[in-house]
């Protein structure tokens, strides 16, 4: 195992999955009340069905804007977007909800994960890059246990 692992070394699933957990169980996210009912893009019939789905949403994003930098709500309308069904007629691309990647943005400014940037939209933290790769160092430990059995 190298000595630095950050999040670009690490499992994108395994990360988003370990960091909810993380997300979670601190208890510090605030998560609104209107994400039981609320669906995650027009293109959606239903609600997701994980009850944490917000946690996860959180992970994500967090993961893209310490790969990307400078992040704003509507780069990550475009990646949270999926395929608009239109019944005969070709999918197309739709976005996703706008909402929730603001809301999401808000909480983990609000928890010390991101900051705003200087040019627009946001980016991570001194506080924020340190737990994420403590996440990673982590998970990292796990995939190599689990791959040396």
């Amino acid at each position: 195992m190298p000595v630095a692992v950050t999040v670009k070394d690490v499992s994108p699933h395994a990360f988003v999955k370990a960091y909810a957990a993380h997300l979670k169980k601190s208890g510090k996210l605030p998560v609104p009340e209107w994400t039981e009912y609320a669906k995650t893009g027009a293109f959606k019939e239903l609600s997701p069905n994980d009850p944490d789905w917000f946690y996860t949403r959180c992970a994500s994003i967090a993961r893209h804007v310490y790969l990307r930098g400078s992040v704003g709500v509507g780069a990550l309308t475009k990646l949270h977007g999926g395929r608009y069904r239109r019944g005969t007629r070709p999918s197309i691309h739709a976005s996703g909800a706008g909402g929730v990647a603001r809301r999401a943005l808000q909480a983990l400014e609000k928890v010390g994960i991101l900051e705003k940037d200087k040019n627009g939209g946001r980016k991570i933290s001194s506080h924020g890059q340190r737990t994420l790769d403590r996440i990673s160092i982590r998970v990292a430990r796990e995939s190599s246990s689990i791959d040396e059995e």
